[in-house]
């Protein structure tokens, strides 16, 4: 393990470089409290450049909550904590490049940013679900305690939301508020063919779909892979039993492959070759289509000449 200088570095200064490199026509200067001069980027500038026509009140497409103007200053907000080895809870310490860590996630992922930011080639994040019940959270929001003063909100003696109740008004924007920076830090911590993973259920589905395609580019989505965990019916008698979760597949950019898992023995079991065909192994199986299809009629000719007319699933 690499060693870690203690004390991340601030986002938003590392942002304002990146804008540096790519426009330094919008650089300006100005007086700061101290009397001191010191470089800015000149917002006005960098939106007359990338021709930025929102202004004011105007309508426009975007999502937001309560606390995500935080959430985003969370992301960027340095820590000055570092991560202390422990060989004797590490199994072949001295052997292994994995590494495990124990402790807040957020921590982690921004003190993991400072030596693996563009270098993850996979991400997989299962966040609580905002069943109601699980979600554990600082109670920290940019809205006055004032504003919600009638919440009906589980907090410890340390402040901290034991449970997010669906009565509570920000309900759905805590579990947004929890989940947006760490979304942020996963994305920087991705290499250009990295790709992310997040388990979700119904209950923050959509809300997690828009920020991830705000976060990465709903031209970056994947997929949405339907996960059945369960089979075995639940008893409800007034809805539907469910039993799947989504896992929403996020790549980092256009150079992510996609590619098949390699055949295994217990693939391949069921073929066989004993005509030593020469296209290889093969297994017999009915190849017709239960509907009526015109456009999937074809003759087929058996080793012996005889010809019969099959509606086909489709030919390879």
């Amino acid at each position: 393990m690499k060693k870690i200088k203690l004390g991340t570095s601030d986002g938003a200064t590392e942002n304002a470089k990146r804008i540096t490199e790519l426009f330094p026509q919008v650089v300006t200067e100005i007086k700061s409290a101290d009397g001191e001069i010191e470089r800015t980027i000149d917002f006005d500038a960098l939106r007359d450049l990338l021709g930025d026509v929102v202004e004011g009140q105007r309508e426009r497409y975007q999502f937001t909550w309560p606390g995500k103007r935080e959430a985003k200053a969370e992301a960027r907000r340095p820590i000055y904590k570092t991560m202390i080895p422990e060989p004797g809870k590490s199994k072949d310490w001295d052997t292994t490049e994995n590494l495990y860590i124990e402790g807040d996630n957020l921590d982690a992922l921004k003190i993991l940013k400072e030596t693996y930011a563009g270098k993850v080639k996979l991400i997989f994040i299962d966040p609580p679900y905002n069943t109601g019940h699980d979600f554990v959270y600082k109670d920290d929001y940019s809205l006055s305690g004032a504003e919600y003063k009638n919440i009906d909100a589980d907090v410890s003696e340390m402040g901290m939301l034991v449970a997010n109740h669906d009565t509570e008004g920000r309900f759905h924007s805590n579990w947004c508020t929890m989940l947006y920076p760490r979304l942020l830090l996963a994305r920087d911590l991705l290499a250009a063919d990295g790709v992310l993973f997040v388990c979700i259920d119904d209950n923050e589905f959509a809300n997690l779909e828009k920020m991830l395609d705000e976060i990465f580019g709903s031209s970056n989505r994947v997929a949405n892979v339907i996960w059945q965990h369960s089979v075995q019916p639940k008893g409800y008698l007034s809805g539907f039993s469910i039993h799947h979760n989504e896992v929403l597949i996020y790549q980092k950019s256009s150079e992510f492959e996609l590619a098949p898992l390699p055949r295994t023995a217990e693939d391949n079991k069921a073929y066989s070759n004993p005509d030593d065909d020469p296209n290889g192994p093969w297994r017999s199986g009915d190849v017709r289509n239960a509907l009526y299809r015109p456009n999937l009629i074809y003759d087929i000719v058996s080793p012996s000449g005889k010809v019969s007319t099959t509606l086909m699933v489709g030919v390879e």
